[in-house]
């Protein structure tokens, strides 16, 4: 435990990694990417409006691949947070699962893709 009683301390990410690695190709090579869960209710949320726009999302299911807690940690450095959903547009992170159901319901997901 830290000084503060917290036993969540930060943990060092190697941004050379392999891993680090994928995740920005991925993003870079893909119109959206997401970083989910198939086990998690907000991924489901946040795949939804892709599928309602029949666009052709890129998603990573991080519990079914050996890596995927290295891949977790990696999104946590580039965006701040750990959790799932980490969704991607453009090579720029829009947010989580409702984020992403908000930005549908208020129609402005849908100008990505116009």
């Amino acid at each position: 435990m830290d000084f503060m009683g917290n036993s969540f301390t930060k943990q060092n990410v190697d941004m050379d990694s392999v891993q680090a690695q994928f995740v920005r190709d991925t993003i870079a090579n893909n119109k959206v990417a997401i970083f989910s869960k198939t086990t998690c209710p907000y991924c489901t949320m946040a795949k939804e409006p892709f599928r309602k726009l029949n666009v052709n999302a890129t998603i990573v299911e991080l519990n079914t691949r050996k890596d995927g807690n290295e891949i977790q940690s990696v999104l946590g450095e580039m965006t701040g947070a750990r959790t799932v959903p980490r969704v991607f547009i453009n090579g720029k992170f829009v947010g989580g699962g409702t984020d992403i159901k908000q930005m549908y319901e208020m129609g402005t997901l849908q100008k990505y893709f116009e």
